[in-house]
């Protein structure tokens, strides 16, 4: 894709994410999640070149200052990814994100162990990771799956299921938590909190 493509779905993205969003042009001037995302895109190509990761980093900690989104430059993100709000998100060093991923605000996608390697989650296509929620550790969330809002997540998530609760409870995510606006209280399983 051409950089010119690439914004266009970017901004095509936003629109279908967001009933609030106005058009283009203040989209892309008011959209921190946008702003983040054009970065990283920037310094991900400049952290491939081994002589550039240093400006990568310094490139990736100037964007979390602006936005205060913080995405590391080795991380692997697909198209059509969108933060709604975005205040807090971090995504880690060895994160791998699919295509058609939305994430709200104080999202983590961290890692759980000092070591070097693999560290961090990877999600594949069609995720929603609801406000606050934590994937932590080098697990897979499958596709078409749902995290709820301050789910903590240490395990695998299979594909068509969702997650909530902390510890996180997985269950089959069922149609009516697929559709458009769906009610977030479809997520929450009341007997849990019995």
């Amino acid at each position: 894709m051409t950089l010119l493509s690439t914004l266009r779905e970017d901004l095509q993205n936003a629109r279908s994410h967001d009933p609030a969003a106005r058009g283009d042009v203040e989209n892309a001037l008011v959209y921190s999640g946008l702003h983040a995302i054009w970065s990283y895109r920037l310094a991900h190509r400049m952290w491939a070149r081994p002589a550039l990761r240093g400006a990568a980093r310094v490139l990736s900690q100037l964007t979390r200052f602006l936005t205060g989104i913080e995405i590391h430059p080795g991380a692997t993100i697909g198209r059509r990814f969108f933060i709604d709000h975005g205040m807090g998100v971090v995504i880690g060093e060895t994160a791998e994100i699919g295509a058609d991923v939305m994430v709200y605000h104080g999202v983590t996608l961290g890692g759980r162990s000092l070591q070097t390697g693999k560290r961090h989650p990877t999600l594949g296509d069609r995720i929603t990771i609801g406000a606050g929620a934590k994937v932590l550790g080098p697990l897979r969330i499958g596709d078409d799956s749902a995290i709820g809002a301050n789910a903590v997540v240490t395990q695998d998530v299979p594909a068509n299921s969702i997650a909530i609760g902390i510890p996180a409870v997985v269950r089959p995510r069922t149609d009516k938590q697929r559709e458009p606006g769906v009610d977030p209280t479809t997520y929450i399983d009341p007997a849990m909190y019995i």
